[in-house]
């Protein structure tokens, strides 16, 4: 039995809850010194008062702990903003940034953003990690046996980046751009039983290029409430375009969101990953994380071959509270070599509970704090917006 817990980008810690919860008391007694930032930054967040229109912005300190990082200290920043200020008619963007440093010598910068230009001419979706940061391996396949994984010391750079022009309303097309860089790689092989080194498992720079797809009639895309989402995405990564390897994926995103009532929200996802050529371990289709199959590992199983799907029912916010809600989800997945070689004794199930906090009303933004469950373990995720 394993348990995760992850405060990674885009997120909030532990810490910034008790924060939420004790700057009422805190403005009582001091009204001077290090408290005072405390109190200017949860109150922002606390009485929401600015117009729907104006933009947001909030700083806050993040604090984690994980045996192969020991204790993580970090600082997140999250931007919310509608293009010209025109919350009635342009969609919410938002950009987001994680640094952290670990008592072990870790350290990483995180960036996400989804950005909606005025009236949806141009919609940018991409992401960015910089790390120095240990991965877990536990082999490839759907069947790999559950022993101590090797742990994975290297330097990592991922960009991905989406340029989308709008067709017509709701759809975009556009170039997709990824790198993913592995550099100084260490394996550190449990004592029990080595792992073989993996295609990759020395270090890979691979640039992938493509085409994309979008559908996207969310206002909201923390917070969906209605409308749906699809992406259909193939990336080419090369030897002529300076790749270490030559290989291709193709990514098939569909997601559905039904409001029930007010406060009441149904929401489905599925997702499939398809991959061919020489994949470094690094960039196969990983199943688990904090957005699909929460409870295992990003990565726990992986393979070139990758499909999942989940139901989350949301209650936004409960009936008695302004500022608190809740979920639950259940969803099922499983990893294989070639599509055809997907298996029923495969699937692996998981599912959880949460409770959410709404940061800004107006906006209709929340901190999300999950546990999702799963035969291996458990897995804790705090994040800003939901997962899907």
């Amino acid at each position: 039995m394993t348990t995760l817990f992850h405060i990674g980008q885009a997120s909030c810690s532990a810490l910034l809850f008790l924060l939420l919860l004790s700057t009422e008391k805190v403005k009582a007694q001091s009204r001077f010194g290090p408290w005072r930032w405390v109190q200017t930054m949860a109150g922002k967040v606390i009485n929401d008062t600015a117009s729907p229109d104006k933009p947001r912005f909030l700083v806050y300190p993040t604090l984690s702990y994980a045996p192969e990082t020991s204790i993580e200290v970090g600082v997140s920043a999250l931007y919310l903003y509608h293009a010209k200020n025109d919350y009635q008619r342009n969609r919410l963007s938002e950009a987001q940034a994680f640094g952290f440093v670990t008592l072990m010598g870790q350290y990483g910068l995180n960036i996400d953003h989804n950005l909606y230009t005025d009236k949806d001419k141009w919609y940018f979706l991409g992401r960015a990690r910089f790390q120095q940061f240990p991965l877990l391996y536990y082999g490839i396949g759907p069947d790999v046996v559950r022993r101590e994984p090797a742990t994975v010391e290297a330097g990592t750079i991922q960009i991905r980046e989406r340029a989308l022009h709008r067709i017509v309303p709701n759809l975009f097309g556009g170039v997709e751009v990824d790198f993913q860089r592995l550099s100084n790689v260490r394996f550190r092989q449990p004592e029990s039983q080595p792992y073989a080194i993996p295609t990759g498992g020395r270090g890979s720079a691979n640039l992938g290029l493509g085409l994309g797809l979008v559908y996207d009639s969310r206002h909201n895309a923390l917070n969906a409430r209605k409308g749906a989402f699809a992406e259909l995405a193939y990336l080419r990564y090369h030897r002529a375009l300076g790749s270490t390897l030559t290989f291709g994926t193709l990514t098939a995103d569909a997601r559905l969101y039904k409001t029930i009532s007010k406060t009441q929200v149904l929401a489905w996802q599925a997702l499939g990953m398809f991959q061919n050529g020489s994949v470094p371990f690094n960039q196969l289709a990983l199943m688990g994380g904090e957005m699909m199959m929460r409870g295992y590992y990003a990565g726990r199983y992986r393979d070139k071959t990758y499909v999942a799907t989940q139901l989350e029912y949301r209650l936004l916010p409960f009936p008695f509270s302004k500022r608190l809600g809740a979920a639950a989800f259940v969803a099922a997945g499983a990893v294989a070599n070639r599509p055809r070689e997907l298996q029923f004794q495969y699937i692996r199930p998981s599912g959880g509970v949460g409770l959410r906090y709404f940061l800004y009303p107006k906006k209709d933004v929340f901190l999300r704090f999950d546990v999702g469950f799963t035969r291996e373990g458990t897995g804790f995720y705090i994040f800003t917006g939901e997962s899907f």
